[in-house]
């Protein structure tokens, strides 16, 4: 009898030590009236809306293995960053679901309202937050816990999905106190990642010259790359985009 009562415990915590590492992304709990990064609302403007009207149609369309989620970096991909696009990820069925000026509290609005609806890619890149640390309107912590409420979102409707979360870009000539709060936001997000389904990658210094100044020639107005930033990205994550993309288990 006690043989079989150890035997069930040893099962017991096997198990739940499984599940605490498959289910690692549920263990962050949010409220989602907290504070406005995870309080999902649309965008307040036509343009955001006409764009995930298009994103809408694309998705009906299906056929999409990979997916690009975030604000104008990402949706740039489209524009300054095109030609790396066609040579890494046409060929992947990729989606580019990137729209200007996106906030965490937009693109959860975003993904309930149809953006990830009946599709099932192999693979979501996720970089989100620098437009919600303009001024005083989000603390670095918000900005993660609006970040984690979408890797959780993603997670829950893309079960067959893995997740690459990217590092917010450095933006700003200049070091700075924005710079830093974004910073800190990735760092706190990154706990989220459990190397199974969610993967972090922060590659900013890439950008960066050694005494932190971002070089014009790299993104021109200090925030959004041009095709040699969109380069720098696309190498600097290949290696990881070439093993998630590979047959799901």
């Amino acid at each position: 009898m006690r043989l079989m009562l150890f035997a069930t415990c040893v099962s017991c915590l096997a198990f739940c030590g499984c599940a605490q590492k498959v289910e690692k992304v549920n263990a962050y709990r949010i409220d989602p009236n907290a504070h406005s990064a995870v309080t999902p609302v649309p965008g307040p403007d036509k343009w955001w809306e006409s764009r995930h009207q298009a994103i809408l149609e694309r998705v009906k369309q299906g056929n999409i293995d990979m997916i690009f989620i975030g604000d104008s970096i990402t949706q740039g991909w489209w524009d300054r960053g095109i030609e790396v696009w066609r040579q890494y990820y046409d060929k992947r069925n990729a989606l580019n679901m990137g729209i200007d000026g996106d906030r965490t509290q937009y693109m959860l609005w975003r993904l309930d309202h149809g953006e990830i609806t009946g599709i099932s890619p192999k693979l979501a890149v996720l970089m989100i937050g620098t437009n919600n640390s303009n001024r005083n309107d989000n603390t670095a912590k918000e900005i993660s816990e609006g970040i984690v409420a979408i890797c959780q979102k993603l997670r829950k409707d893309l079960p067959n999905t893995k997740i690459l979360l990217l590092g917010i870009f450095p933006r700003g000539d200049k070091p700075s106190p924005q710079r830093e709060k974004n910073a800190e936001a990735s760092r706190l997000a990154s706990t989220i990642a459990d190397g199974k389904w969610i993967y972090y990658m922060d590659f900013g210094d890439k950008f960066l010259e050694k005494d932190g100044t971002l070089p014009k020639d790299i993104m021109p107005d200090g925030l959004h790359p041009n095709s040699k930033g969109y380069q720098i990205e696309a190498e600097a994550i290949e290696p990881l985009v070439e093993k998630l993309m590979g047959a799901r288990k």
